[in-house]
């Protein structure tokens, strides 16, 4: 077996080879939670771009990604954040939210990319520019798993927001999924906006209690 080390730029340096300057990366945080928004970020960065130890946002800590954070939206070129809430969640699919979620942060960046990298996101019939789906592309291209961080980090803040509000139902420990913890809040506290009641543990209480 191979242990090569993947080289985070190979896809970046692809398409710049092909001439396509403006490469933007997209992935999304919180398809998994029963509370809160899907957050997705789309990111262009720089070739001479170079952020040691930058991955998959998954596979970093908190504080790396919170380290991580603040040097992409310096060093990027443009940077988009769209976040799609529990009710639309509820009314699109949570697939479809991410994709729009995507759509949505790219074209609130101040540029307009010439080619679309995402996480496993197929875009076709859904935009004009050129675009791939990368599997596992927040592994395996830099672009993506800066856009990776953005979204955990913007949706971790948010979950702390909810925290402050709702300081019963853990959210600054759980960030929303579905925990064994998180349930058994959920089962005492009741349902708050912000929960996506098309998710399993929600749409059986709400059944229990109609």
């Amino acid at each position: 077996m191979s242990d090569k080390k993947i080289d985070l730029y190979e896809n970046e340096k692809r398409l710049w080879n092909l001439s396509y300057e403006n490469v933007v990366g997209c992935d999304e945080a919180g398809r998994g939670p029963l509370f809160g928004p899907v957050v997705a970020a789309s990111v262009i960065l720089p070739r001479n771009f170079a952020l040691e130890g930058l991955n998959d946002s998954k596979k970093l800590t908190e504080k790396k990604r919170e380290e991580y954070y603040p040097i992409i939206m310096e060093k990027a070129i443009a940077v988009g954040v769209s976040i799609v809430s529990a009710k639309e969640i509820d009314e699109i699919n949570i697939y479809e939210a991410s994709r729009q979620g995507m759509l949505r942060a790219i074209d609130s960046m101040k540029m307009k990319p010439d080619y679309i990298i995402t996480d496993a996101m197929p875009l076709d019939g859904f935009t004009n520019i050129p675009h791939e789906a990368i599997i596992k592309g927040d592994a395996k291209s830099i672009t993506i798993a800066a856009a990776s961080v953005i979204a955990k980090v913007t949706r971790d803040r948010l979950m702390y927001e909810e925290d402050k509000k709702h300081p019963e139902y853990e959210f600054a420990k759980h960030k929303g999924y579905p925990t064994k913890k998180h349930i058994e809040l959920l089962n005492k506290y009741g349902i708050i906006d912000g929960y996506r009641h098309t998710y399993g543990p929600v749409k059986k209480y709400i059944e229990e209690h109609k």
